[in-house]
């Protein structure tokens, strides 16, 4: 097992390192450290969430000298990034007479001249504002000798390429330059071929990358329920923080609004917010004033909240990319953390390919009933007035009108009626659960049998239709039941706890070329 102590470190970093907690480096950490120490340039392939922050950090902190100029920069695609990067070798130079200044748009540009002008050995900034710095003069980078760029691939995707470039014209070319990516798309590989020396590359495998602190579930659900669903989900749940992702920014905008009407403590995060409201948003967060950060992919970029228990996709990601990015926000610094994906039928798919890609180990739950729901919530109203009874902290307001009614009614009927009023107004009007009614299908007992509209006549065999149940809607194909293939049509039984997503999920595909017309049978036509 390797240590902090078996880099060649200097005591004051090590301390600091020791300060913050690291026990041990990570996989990211234990491979780029020494190879930066050496001097060479080296590209770093490595997700959000795997500490490769101080994997630059630590080298780069150790190489820096208190010389008065500029001798690094780390160039990130959003000011959190910045500030989080800037946080972090800010903690790791703790005993060493280290200056670091993040620069970023939305930030009064007078105060960052200032600190330049003092005399900074480390900048951590966004392109654009690095050079808004350079056109004023403001900021020189003859005397940088390395040079970091951090999340490369998110950069490129947010159009930096050129800005880079730019920045990169004005340093020397003798320096060590490092990049780090989560992916490797072509123009990362040209820029690095462009402006680095016979980089080292260094990847994390992705058994690496999916921390195993973090717990990875999903529900099937339906789009007209999902809303729902998602409520009764967190319900159940005991959240510290917890971020939720969307699509897009109008999903962002609809479900803040839907779950702020219902008494959550959420907000949303998107590009369309000034730097102000984002600020804002940010903080309350961090604070903890709200527990739900709902958020967009590029909105939630460069955000670094240590302590989130909750990473909630509401909308599936797009990618396995994506998706490990999004659950890398929880599970931080060794606590634990939990990712939950909702999935409607026409996305299993999508969350199959997913599974396979990340080598995810995924758990399927059932989205909680609203007994279970009641039942948890008057578990946690019972705690609390026993918490309440033993500090006597009740106000003296109630004591009086427990006194006033007890002349009429029985102190245990005040008690239940204080409960049921208290109970009913947190609870709030949940929508009624939309269940399906199959009625008699003429299936075995537990089953549902349905008759589609295709058979012989597309080619179809038993194996074909078993294949697409247990890939549409994620069930084993054992648990599929009797199977009749006639020529034009078929009939198909499936346990009834899943029959609704099966018959939602086979209603928009297609078996060999052909669209399927899935409905359940009427018992008259069983075969016997």
């Amino acid at each position: 097992m390797t240590i902090f102590t078996d880099f060649v470190l200097h005591k004051n970093v090590l301390d600091a390192i020791h300060d913050m907690g690291f026990e041990e480096p990570s996989p990211i950490q234990e491979a780029c450290i020494p190879k930066i120490l050496e001097g060479g340039d080296l590209i770093g392939q490595a997700q959000t969430g795997t500490g490769k922050t101080a994997a630059f950090g630590i080298p780069l902190v150790e190489k820096l000298t208190p010389a008065n100029r500029v001798q690094a920069i780390v160039l990130t695609p959003t000011r959190e990034l910045a500030i989080q990067v800037a946080g972090e070798l800010l903690r790791i130079s703790k005993y060493k007479k280290i200056r670091t200044l993040p620069i970023y748009g939305g930030q009064s540009i007078g105060h960052q001249i200032r600190a330049l002008r003092q005399g900074v050995q480390v900048v951590i900034g966004t392109p654009g504002r690095m050079l808004d710095h350079l056109r004023r003069k403001t900021l020189r980078l003859e005397n940088v000798n390395m040079l970091v760029l951090d999340e490369a691939d998110e950069m490129l995707d947010m159009g930096f390429i050129e800005d880079i470039e730019t920045i990169i014209s004005h340093m020397q070319e003798e320096r060590q330059t490092l990049l780090f990516s989560a992916t490797m798309p072509p123009e990362i590989k040209r820029l690095a071929h462009r402006y680095m020396k016979s980089p080292q590359t260094i990847a994390v495998s992705r058994e690496e990358v999916t921390a195993p602190l973090i717990e990875q579930v999903y529900y099937k659900v339906f789009d007209r329920n999902k809303l729902e669903s998602l409520c009764r989900i967190l319900d159940s749940q005991d959240v510290e923080l917890g971020i939720i992702f969307c699509r897009t920014k109008r999903g962002v905008d609809e479900l803040s609004e839907a779950l702020q009407a219902r008494g959550y403590l959420a907000d949303g995060l998107h590009g369309d917010l000034s730097q102000a409201q984002r600020d804002k948003v940010m903080k309350a967060f961090r604070e903890g004033s709200i527990e739900f950060l709902i958020a967009t992919d590029v909105a939630a970029r460069g955000i670094d909240v240590g302590n989130v228990s909750h990473v909630i996709n509401y909308d599936i990601p797009q990618d396995p990319e994506s998706y490990v990015h999004r659950i890398g926000r929880t599970g931080r610094a060794g606590r634990k953390g939990i990712a939950m994906t909702l999935v409607t039928p026409r996305e299993m798919r999508q969350l199959m390919v997913i599974q396979k890609q990340t080598k995810a180990v995924m758990d399927s739950r059932n989205v909680p009933t609203l007994e279970e729901i009641a039942e948890r919530k008057r578990t946690q109203m019972r705690e609390q007035l026993i918490a309440l009874l033993e500090s006597d902290s009740a106000h003296e307001m109630y004591h009086q009108i427990v006194e006033e009614l007890s002349h009429e009614y029985e102190p245990n009927k005040i008690a239940a009626a204080a409960l049921h009023l208290a109970f009913h107004s947190e609870s709030g009007n949940a929508e009624d659960e939309e269940v399906y009614n199959f009625g008699e299908t003429g299936a075995a007992k537990g089953m549902v049998r349905f008759f589609l509209n295709v058979g012989r006549n597309v080619n179809m065999k038993p194996q074909d239709l078993v294949r697409e149940i247990s890939e549409t809607v994620g069930i084993p194909g054992k648990a599929v039941g009797r199977i009749d293939i006639f020529e034009n049509f078929t009939f198909v039984e499936v346990p009834e706890d899943v029959a609704p997503f099966v018959y939602e999920a086979l209603r928009q595909t297609r078996i060999n070329g052909k669209r399927i017309n899935l409905e359940p049978a009427k018992p008259r036509t069983r075969r016997t």
